[in-house]
């Protein structure tokens, strides 16, 4: 599967209110910097706050991470696994 058709599922999924687990290499521009792979367990998308538009949001995927309840975000490019199945940019 490649990352968009995963996006389009994650997209389905979420509209269904059904959680699923993916995973992601994470990268911070302000910062520089990577912490690594992230895991999220159980998530669904989100919409994206008006006032987080910026120039990178097209590039980005909102989530919620429903074990912890917190909101975070992604760069769609990053995503390498979506439930358990890797992922390959086309």
């Amino acid at each position: 599967m490649d990352v968009y058709e995963a996006i389009d599922r994650m997209r389905e999924l979420s509209r269904l209110r059904i959680p699923f687990s993916f995973s992601f290499m994470s990268y911070s521009i302000a910062r520089r910097k990577s912490e690594g792979i992230v895991t999220v367990c159980r998530a669904r998308l989100c919409k994206q706050n008006r006032k987080e538009r910026n120039r990178y949001s097209g590039y980005m995927l909102n989530y919620i991470d429903l074990d912890t309840g917190k909101q975070a975000s992604c760069w769609q490019p990053l995503l390498l696994t979506f439930n358990d199945n890797e992922l390959q940019l086309k």
